[in-house]
């Protein structure tokens, strides 16, 4: 997949095209349906399937200090993006001058003019443009000035709830890693470098990889049986996100002890997906009881992926809860 930052002052090689506009913050089923819909119909007409977003997340630009919290990163959306068959993304710096042009303008002048759209494909919430007046009912009468097409797309239901971005944060906020999973697609994940810690983990012979995370997490703090990969490999484990209450520590940490794996994984890149919530963050009366509870946890872990690989059979796909 093409990538193609900034505005486009004049015609992109990728016109004619059909055009997906979102925020795809975290890309989740609604998304996909989107994305699919936009490949599908370009593949229809011959021309390319263009994605159109933005970068940062608009409301971190006009509404600071209540913007969401990133579920994913650029660079893992793109990825995602690319795996639903769109052939060019256009990343347009999200910025307050930016956040002043008007939907006609946007419309005119990037869809049209630069991607040369034949139709745009939305899902029916999305909003853009200035005061956020690009709405799909303008989109149809932009559309019939300068003949394309626009199609929105209908809510997206799975487990009788709307699939969104904010139900997501609500069910990583709750430690509902599967919800956001089945809402996702995919599970919820982070990623970062393995930093040296305390070392009191392996002083109670746990050894745990503390990563600092690409971005601030959404997810209650608790115990989960994770997938770590990295490079190298892959391996179960199970991952505590939180402060650490026992000690009294105030900084954040990322610790995720993998079952059947010995190794040096310092300074390596690692990736964590959430899979399934064994209890929430508990402060316990001494370091004996944390031992007894830590076994526990590492128990439940190795029944939840009893028999599985870590290593996917193919990159789609799922993992799905071990019958009991």
């Amino acid at each position: 997949m093409r990538i193609l930052r900034g505005l486009p002052s004049s015609r992109s090689e990728v016109a004619p095209s059909v055009a997906a506009l979102g925020s795809f913050d975290g890309i989740h089923l609604a998304h996909v349906a989107v994305l699919q819909a936009t490949v599908e119909r370009a593949r229809t007409l011959g021309v390319s399937a263009v994605a159109c977003t933005f970068d940062p997340h608009p409301a971190l630009v006009l509404h600071p200090e209540r913007a969401p919290t990133p579920i994913a990163t650029l660079e893992d959306n793109l990825d995602r993006i690319a795996a639903a068959g769109i052939d060019a993304t256009l990343v347009i710096p999200f910025t307050p001058e930016f956040s002043q042009m008007e939907a006609e303008t946007f419309v005119e002048q990037v869809l049209i003019t630069a991607l040369g759209v034949r139709e745009i494909v939305v899902g029916f919430n999305h909003t853009f443009g200035r005061g956020a007046r690009g709405t799909a009912g303008l989109l149809a009468e932009l559309g019939a000035k300068h003949d394309f097409a626009a199609r929105v797309l209908p809510p997206l239901q799975a487990a009788g709830q709307t699939v969104s971005s904010s139900a997501i944060r609500d069910a990583l906020r709750e430690g509902d890693v599967v919800t956001a999973r089945r809402f996702l697609g995919h599970p919820y994940s982070i990623k970062g470098p393995v930093m040296r810690g305390a070392g009191r983990g392996r002083t109670l012979g746990f050894p745990t990889a503390n990563l600092r995370p690409d971005r601030p997490l959404i997810l209650a703090a608790g115990v989960y049986v994770c997938r770590a990969s990295w490079r190298e490999g892959a391996a179960w484990g199970v991952v505590n996100v939180g402060y650490r209450p026992t000690f009294e520590e105030q900084q954040y940490w990322v610790e995720a002890f993998l079952l059947d794996w010995s190794g040096d994984l310092y300074d390596h890149v690692v990736r964590v997906e959430f899979l399934e919530r064994i209890r929430a963050e508990t402060k316990f009366p001494s370091v004996e009881a944390l031992t007894r509870q830590v076994l526990a946890d590492i128990d439940a872990g190795r029944r939840m992926v009893q028999g599985r690989s870590p290593v996917p059979a193919d990159a789609g796909e799922l993992y799905t809860p071990a019958p009991p």
